[in-house]
């Protein structure tokens, strides 16, 4: 019996990544799944057949975080193939740097529009089923503590997903609704390496201002949202565990 037995759960952004970390460590501790994807079908899919091969179950769900039709659709999937929905991880995000002479219209709602408002979307569309402890699960990030230069935008929606959090664990606490954060530092990921963060002296910087002296990996995380998930954290609401190495 694992730590999540008997509970459904879904991940958005879970086709690579963090997102996919997450899916798979909680479908290892019993969970089923739904692996929410934008347009990344095929690895969404090797998400599914992992924790297929394991003995698991999950299934790939495409869907438009920013859509509230999209949102509705990827919690319906929940109900639909596993009849319930516990746990929820809003982990669809982009990022994108830009000096403040550099933010457009187009950069701010590109980033506004998934990190914060798909949040919103997918746990209204998700408060209609949860029940008595029931986990709701944001992910922030450190930079919301840090601000790093050329990330006003970026920093601005994770400052709102803090935000969120913290209203929502009030205006569902008393449903025995769970909502915390997970604000990881910086993490090797595919995402992390196409955006030239990895190799490009950034990752040597973040490594020299982190006390544990090494870059997060996507598993650190996992662990955290499986821990949150669970009923370890059970009086656990309105958090926001910063997941860096003690980078801040």
């Amino acid at each position: 019996m694992g730590k999540l037995t008997g509970k459904a759960a879904v991940v958005t952004g879970a086709s690579k990544g963090i997102g996919a970390a997450i899916a798979k460590a909680i479908a290892a501790e019993g969970a089923t799944v739904v692996v929410n994807y934008a347009s990344g079908k095929a690895d969404a899919d090797k998400v599914v057949a992992a924790i297929t091969a394991a003995g698991g179950k999950a299934v790939a769900v495409g869907g438009d975080v920013t859509k509230r039709a999209g949102a509705e659709a990827i919690v319906g999937a929940a109900i639909k193939h596993f009849g319930r929905l516990d746990i929820v991880v809003n982990n669809a995000g982009i990022y994108e740097f830009a000096a403040i002479e550099e933010v457009t219209e187009e950069h701010f709602h590109k980033q506004f529009d998934v990190n914060v408002l798909g949040t919103l979307l997918v746990t209204q569309a998700a408060s209609r089923h949860l029940g008595e402890g029931g986990s709701i699960i944001n992910l922030g990030s450190v930079v919301s503590r840090t601000t790093p230069a050329a990330s006003a935008v970026y920093s601005g929606t994770k400052g709102a997903v803090d935000a969120i959090t913290g209203a929502l664990a009030r205006e569902l606490g008393p449903r025995k609704i769970r909502v915390n954060s997970i604000n990881p530092g910086v993490v090797v990921t595919e995402g992390t390496h196409s955006a030239g963060i990895i190799g490009s002296g950034l990752d040597a910087a973040a490594v020299s201002q982190t006390p544990l002296g090494r870059l997060g990996q996507p598993d650190d995380i996992a662990a955290v949202a499986v821990f949150l998930a669970s009923d370890d954290a059970r009086w656990l609401t309105g958090e926001h565990l910063i997941t860096s190495g003690g980078l801040r």
